[in-house]
């Protein structure tokens, strides 16, 4: 049993002694860049791509089609009808429609699960601040015309190269 437990203790030194004496080393690897050979470099595959295309900004839009009221759920027709109508004049550059499912809680804290529609424009940066009001318009006609409680928003800034 004592041969047991020292052999234990033996190996668990060894191996601390080895991790410790190599972490200085990977450590060093990691943050000295300018020190290391160049067959020490990372891979490709894992450097970072050099940025490209112009800054923009990605705004999604999700559009839920229960209607609060119990109606009849919006349907595709209507859906692309108002995007026709509503959207693509005031962004006739391009956009993104695509199918979702989504959960959302409404004013009574009952959590409706609904076919959903996710909207996707790009835009450059310098856009950005002639773009909203036209984005706000859209998701007020659309709450309105439908009949709902909300349409979500989410603005990132991206890269977009076309």
């Amino acid at each position: 049993m004592i041969m047991d437990t020292t052999r234990t203790r033996l190996a668990v030194a060894t191996a601390s002694a080895l991790l410790f004496a190599g972490a200085p080393a990977a450590y060093a690897t990691l943050t000295d860049t300018g020190t290391r050979p160049a067959a020490a470099t990372a891979p490709a595959a894992l450097t970072a791509p050099a940025a490209r295309g112009a800054a923009y900004v990605e705004t999604r839009l999700f559009f839920g089609t229960e209607r609060p009221d119990g109606g009849p759920a919006v349907t595709d027709g209507q859906f692309m009808d108002f995007v026709d109508r509503q959207v693509t004049p005031a962004f006739p550059d391009g956009l993104t429609v695509q199918d979702g499912r989504g959960q959302w809680r409404d004013r009574n804290g009952v959590i409706e699960r609904e076919r959903s529609y996710e909207l996707i424009l790009l835009y450059p940066v310098g856009r950005a601040k002639a773009a909203d009001p036209g984005i706000e318009r859209i998701r007020d006609a659309y709450e309105k015309e439908f009949g709902q409680e909300a349409v979500a928003r989410l603005d990132e800034p991206t890269r977009a190269d076309f």
